[in-house]
């Protein structure tokens, strides 16, 4: 391994081992109560909408409820939106006035959230959107080459004020590099001058990790609403709403069951990526009551069962019948989405195992090294002792490998 494998290990380790994150999108969108895109999607002319940020003004909002509740959801990190597509930021900007320290709120809320995060032992993450609608270079390039022009100015001065007012910065997560007409990378690059950008943000954060969304892969990749696991080795982030929207929607019937959240963070783990759940609080920066039990859902489940989800890596055997398996050192954890009964079979195991129990219990059941790597364990309840994954922790005599003949 030469140095510079060994550095980006230790740069990206951290990422690798922490699993879930907390994503918020949060902006003059939220009052409205109807999604990020509303300006867009409803053709809101910009001084109209831009009336929003006269009344933008959360006076009793605290930045440490989502902090607290990142934390209570068992989150390792957290990723604001800085500027999202509306072109509003809520940092205070001297390239551009359109944003939260210069009108009503008269806030920095991304060094509050950066301040709350370092506090409270979060690793911290800032989302920036390329594309502005407070531009007409942005829906028509050709015809408005001087607003193009000056919204790709805005993003490089924007994205290096982030990077260089608000100390160490974890993640850089970008978003919205494309138009209206796609696009290919090469001319991207010619409008945007990303590898530039991104160079500079190297040179002001040596340690930060910058997603795929530039035009370049960077440290890691972005499926966004689904799971898509990347290549052995290569970083991956399947970022995901719990609502029908990334920004607050209000009365949303598309809420995902908690069920399903957590099994979509077993999966991650199981794929050695992470999951980025995203909260779309409202103007008042409130977090919507579901959305809120839900996470706490979620950290309940983890306040169990985390030593089979952080720092896990994906099992050299096949995933069982039985659910996903994780692995960590010499240990294997079974991730039960339909209970067995009393005995269960996990194939394809080639090392030995001297014990299993269920985690959250007291419970040590047996198990039993059979040819052809079958592992039988029994002496489990005829029930799931737990209304959501029950994971199985099986040890072995040294760290777990794979059987592959079948008979």
């Amino acid at each position: 391994m030469d140095s510079n494998e060994t550095s980006r290990n230790i740069r990206t380790r951290w990422f690798s081992e922490a699993k879930i994150g907390l994503f918020v999108h949060w902006g003059l969108y939220s009052i409205l109560g109807r999604g990020e895109w509303a300006m867009n999607n409803e053709r809101i002319p910009k001084d109209e909408y831009n009336k929003l940020a006269d009344i933008f003004n959360p006076d009793s909002f605290n930045v440490n409820t989502w902090v607290s509740l990142a934390k209570e959801a068992g989150a390792k990190y957290m990723v604001m939106t800085a500027k999202h597509h509306d072109g509003f930021a809520l940092f205070n900007s001297k390239f551009d006035d359109f944003n939260s320290y210069k009108t009503a709120a008269r806030r920095d809320f991304i060094g509050e959230y950066v301040d709350a995060c370092r506090k409270a032992g979060l690793k911290i993450g800032i989302y920036y959107s390329w594309m502005d609608w407070q531009f007409l270079g942005y829906f028509a390039r050709e015809k408005y080459k001087d607003s193009l022009k000056e919204m790709t100015e805005k993003a490089k001065c924007q994205i290096e004020e982030l990077m260089t007012n608000y100390g160490d910065i974890d993640i850089l997560w970008y978003d919205g590099i494309g138009f209206r007409d796609p696009l290919d990378k090469d001319t991207l690059e010619k409008i945007w001058n990303t590898r530039e950008i991104n160079k500079n943000v190297r040179k002001l954060q040596p340690n930060i990790l910058i997603n795929d969304r530039s035009t370049t892969k960077e440290d890691f990749d972005t499926p966004e609403g689904y799971i898509i696991p990347s290549a052995p080795g290569r970083l991956w982030e399947s970022c995901m709403t719990i609502g029908g929207a990334w920004g607050y929607a209000a009365n949303s019937i598309d809420m995902k069951p908690v069920a399903l959240l957590i099994q979509n963070l077993i999966t991650v783990a199981a794929y050695e990526g992470n999951l980025l759940l995203n909260i779309g609080p409202k103007g008042d920066g409130s977090v919507d009551e579901e959305e809120a039990r839900k996470l706490k859902e979620i950290g309940k489940w983890l306040s169990i069962n985390g030593e089979a989800i952080y720092g896990c890596k994906r099992a050299p055997f096949t995933s069982s019948h039985l659910g996903l398996v994780t692995v960590k050192d010499n240990y294997a954890y079974i991730h039960v989405s339909s209970w067995p009964g009393k005995q269960a079979c996990l194939a394809g195991v080639g090392t030995e195992a001297v014990s299993a129990r269920i985690l959250g219990t007291d419970i040590e059941v047996g198990v039993a090294n059979k040819p052809n790597g079958r592992l039988i364990i029994t002496g489990l309840p005829e029930k799931a002792p737990f209304k959501y994954h029950t994971v199985i922790k099986v040890e072995f005599i040294d760290n777990p490998t794979g059987h592959t003949e079948i008979f």
